[in-house]
């Protein structure tokens, strides 16, 4: 289980290498995920319009292993945007990756970015 993991790694806006278009920003629904594939991996978009942010994370969930992530609940903890596995309710930092409970389970995220109405994920491949 840990190989597909490893293919997981946060992409800074610095390291991007490639946007990739994942869509329209009417394609994603507000103050909610959704998941777009990128070769082999699969990316939970978020369209936080309560913050007028997106994100964009791995949708696997490091806990159980499922790909779900984009089905999450988005939200705030302590003035940190995150995301509650909808099946474990572990919470994840949508800026960095890091678990809100302190637990040794993180996931990665990407850039995005809005252009003409489109949406971007940054890659660094």
């Amino acid at each position: 289980m840990q190989n597909i993991l490893e293919q997981y790694q946060s992409v800074s806006e610095d390291s991007v290498s490639t946007w990739f278009r994942v869509g329209e920003v009417s394609d994603f629904p507000e103050n909610s995920g959704a998941c777009i594939k990128y070769k082999t991996k699969q990316i939970a978009v978020y369209n936080f319009t309560r913050t007028s942010k997106w994100y964009a994370t791995q949708n696997l969930c490091p806990h159980k292993m499922e790909m779900v992530l984009s089905l999450g609940m988005i939200g705030d903890k302590d003035d940190i945007p995150k995301v509650a596995c909808p099946m474990h309710k572990k919470n994840f930092s949508l800026e960095d990756g890091s678990n809100l409970a302190g637990e040794d389970l993180k996931i990665a995220t990407y850039p995005v970015k809005i252009e003409d109405g489109n949406v971007y994920i940054g890659f660094a491949d």
